[in-house]
């Protein structure tokens, strides 16, 4: 099983993070299929073969997902598919 672990700082303040996360979600959801949902402050997703979750501070988003033994030969595709999407919503 292969992991991603992703953190970035932001300005952006609680209420826009949270949207930006949603933007993120919804960004993974139309190119992997995965599904999310949000239990407080945290974005939780999952699809056949991946799942994790997308923390969501004042200052500071935080991504840990796992990726299954299938979509681990697409880590590199994925984080850095998560990593333009926090270029572009978290600024």
């Amino acid at each position: 099983m292969s992991e991603i672990k992703l953190q970035r700082k932001h300005t952006i303040g609680l209420k826009k993070a949270k949207v930006a996360a949603q933007k993120v979600a919804d960004d993974l959801a139309q190119e992997f299929g995965i599904s999310s949902r949000w239990q407080g402050d945290v974005l939780r997703f999952s699809r056949s073969g991946v799942d994790g979750e997308l923390k969501v501070s004042k200052d500071q988003v935080v991504l840990n997902a796992r990726l299954g033994f299938l979509l681990s030969a697409f880590r590199s595709k994925i984080e850095d598919h998560v990593n333009d999407n926090f270029d572009r919503y978290f600024v």
